[in-house]
Order: structure tokens, then sequence, then C-alpha cells
């Protein structure tokens, strides 16, 4: 079973809030995921405060919330995991170079409307949609929800893609947009050894 120690362990490589949430579960490029961080809610508001959309006090106020009705928190979790359900219908396809199902777009439509609800405008440099005023249980996937949407709507889609040798997606913000890999340090080192083993058993083959 996975701890809230096990989500920070996860590498951030998504090059955006919502590939990451999407990449919460790994497995094969291919086929089903084999594994899931987000096992309880409790784990929802680590990966929260290790991706940077909760401050402490917003993750100590979170848990202490969850405590005190697990009911609500088991269903915010189960909410949330469907909203990566969409999240997934959505950005594995433009991965592969097609167009997302417009039911999944639907959906992600009406979460970003649910999100906003839960929303205020502040100033910075420029005007920001923020959710410090959220205090639900749901407030870890409100970002996640706008991030997904403002991807879809400013970012380059063809620069969305799956890595090569795990389930992971990206944003590839490279120069020449050849990056095929999640990481250099994970799967690309792992299909640099592979490649090594199999030219030297090539080289040993009489």
């Amino acid at each position: 079973m996975e701890t809230t120690e096990d989500v920070t362990r996860m590498r951030l490589v998504g090059g955006n809030l919502a590939l990451d949430f999407v990449n919460t579960r790994t497995g094969p490029p291919a086929g089903p995921p084999d594994d899931d961080v987000l096992t309880g809610y409790p784990a929802l508001v680590a990966w929260g405060r290790y991706a940077g959309v909760l401050a402490e006090a917003e993750a100590a106020a979170l848990r202490r919330s969850a405590r005190d009705d697990p009911r609500q928190a088991r269903a915010a979790l189960a909410r949330a995991l469907r909203a990566r359900d969409h999240l997934d219908e959505v950005f594995r396809p433009l991965a592969a170079g097609r167009d997302p199902a417009v039911p999944a777009l639907a959906r992600l439509r009406d979460d970003e409307a649910d999100a906003l609800r839960h929303a205020r405008l502040d100033r910075g440099s420029a005007f920001l949609w923020t959710w410090r005023d959220d205090h639900t249980l749901l407030r870890p996937l409100r970002p996640v929800v706008h991030a997904a949407v403002h991807l879809l709507t400013t970012g380059a889609l063809n620069r969305i893609k799956g890595c090569a040798g795990c389930r992971f997606v990206f944003y590839d913000e490279s120069k020449n947009r050849s990056r095929r890999w999640c990481s250099m340090d994970d799967c690309g080192t792992a299909e640099k050894v592979r490649r090594y083993v199999a030219a030297r058993r090539t080289r040993s083959t009489p």
C-alpha cells in the first residue's frame, strides 16, 4: 500500500500540473496502469502539497477536516479520481495525435465550471484565479482542473506527448520538440541500458 511519503518520491515531470496529476498512476506505455499513489484522501492532500498547489496551513486544515468527516473525505477522493479519469481521456489521445472524445471534454468543462465557482481573482503582476478562500475537501483538485483547461486553450497541443518507456504524459518544451522520455534519469536511462546490453550481446554473438 502506498503511503503519503511515496507521493513525494514520485517525479513531477509532466511540465503542467494537470499532466502531473494524470501521472499519479504508473505503468507501461500501453495497457492499464499497474500502480496508483492516490490511495486515500491524505495522499491526495500530500500530492497537492508536493505539487505546490497547497500551502502547509491549507494542507493541515484539509487533513483535520478529513478526520472530522471521513465520509466526505472519501467522496472527495472519489470525485478527484473521476476527474483524473477525465483528464486521462483528454490528454492521452492528444499525446497520440488524436482528438479527445467530446464527452471527456464536456466533463472537463463541468469540472472547470465548478472550480471557478470556488475561485477568486487576485492581483499580482496580472490577475490570477486563486483558491485561497476555498476550504472544501476538493480544494486540491481545483487548480489541477484549471491548469488542464489553460493548457488546452493556450498551449501547443502537439507538444503534449507520451513517454516511450512508461504511461506518463508530458509537455515537451525542448527546442526541436524531440523529447521522448518522461525523464532521462528514469525511462531514458533504462533505454540506454537496454541498448547497451543489446549491443554487447550482438558483438559477443559469433
